[in-house]
């Protein structure tokens, strides 16, 4: 038996909700056991990060956005020429048994992913794709990410966004390793996350979030041009036009966000984060702003009435 490769002893691992170490995912086409669950070596999402995913959020025994999620994903799904695709009905079984059988109505996140496929050989070729997609439902019991009261600390990467020359990002694809370089970046920081700018120079989004900013009483967001057209992005502005609250979509500069009067970000994770700092200034008055607040309210509002009813 060899030996591990590795000179110190690998720490224990913690679970940021322990109600997680039990629970049931879904993988290919049955529920697993956490410490059963997992995908063929061959499969697409090991060979190449070729597989597309959405995250969604359970309030109160509804998912929100449902629909639009799964619009997203058989786009992503059918950009990438993926075969034998399941059907959406099949996907919103699969959601609901595996939160039924994990007992979650409220306070959970799905990470929803659909792979290529397993292949009968290792390789880059979707011709290799001989199975069908794989669909993974993981449910976890999970708070918003951030402290949406105390706000959040970002840095600049020098890591661009990817462009639509090089690689779409309204793909929603699991080849993440351009904002993870970036994400890493805001680690060694000591920040929560890092701001990605385009390849002119703007601000598109962060590693992990779209960004939104205030001057005055006015709300700014980049175009989704090298960004993803996040889902909570979308609510938002919608949001502000219901409200009668203008919001401007256009090229934002970096200097823009440092002179910002308030700062947020959006997505399904974290919702909508104030950003308190950028690149070691202070946004604003260093405080969570009123329209950031209104938002906030308006947006949990929101949540609290809409969404799919769960069947059980």
């Amino acid at each position: 038996m060899p030996s591990t490769p590795t000179d110190h002893e690998i720490p224990a691992a913690v679970l940021p909700d322990p109600r997680n170490h039990d629970i049931q995912i879904w993988v290919g086409d049955r529920l697993w056991p956490r410490n059963e669950a997992r995908v063929s070596v061959f499969d697409s999402v090991v060979q190449g990060g070729d597989a597309v995913w959405e995250g969604l959020r359970i309030y109160d025994g509804r998912i929100f956005q449902l629909d639009a999620h799964l619009d997203r994903m058989m786009a992503s799904a059918k950009a990438l020429a993926f075969a034998n695709v399941p059907t959406r009905d099949y996907i919103k079984s699969a959601i609901f048994q595996t939160l039924e059988a994990n007992g979650m109505r409220d306070e959970s996140h799905i990470r929803l992913t659909l792979t290529r496929g397993k292949k009968v050989t290792s390789g880059m070729s979707p011709e290799n794709n001989q199975y069908g997609c794989t669909l993974i439902v993981l449910a976890e019991w999970k708070l918003p990410v951030y402290d949406n009261e105390a706000g959040i600390k970002l840095i600049t990467s020098a890591q661009r966004r990817n462009a639509p020359q090089f690689l779409d990002s309204k793909i929603h694809h699991n080849n993440l390793l351009n904002n993870i370089l970036a994400k890493i970046q805001a680690n060694l920081a000591g920040v929560d996350d890092a701001l990605m700018l385009d390849d002119h120079g703007f601000v598109s989004e962060t590693n992990a979030t779209n960004v939104f900013i205030v001057r005055g009483e006015t709300v700014l967001t980049p175009h989704a041009d090298a960004c993803l057209p996040g889902i909570t992005r979308k609510v938002v502005i919608e949001l502000c036009r219901e409200n009668g609250i203008e919001i401007i979509e256009r090229n934002v500069s970096l200097t823009e966000f440092h002179t910002a009067d308030e700062c947020f970000t959006t997505g399904t994770m974290g919702e909508l984060s104030p950003v308190l700092e950028i690149d070691g200034r202070e946004i604003g008055d260093g405080k969570v702003g009123n329209m950031t607040r209104r938002l906030q309210s308006i947006y949990s509002e929101k949540t609290a009435n809409e969404g799919k009813a769960l069947p059980f």
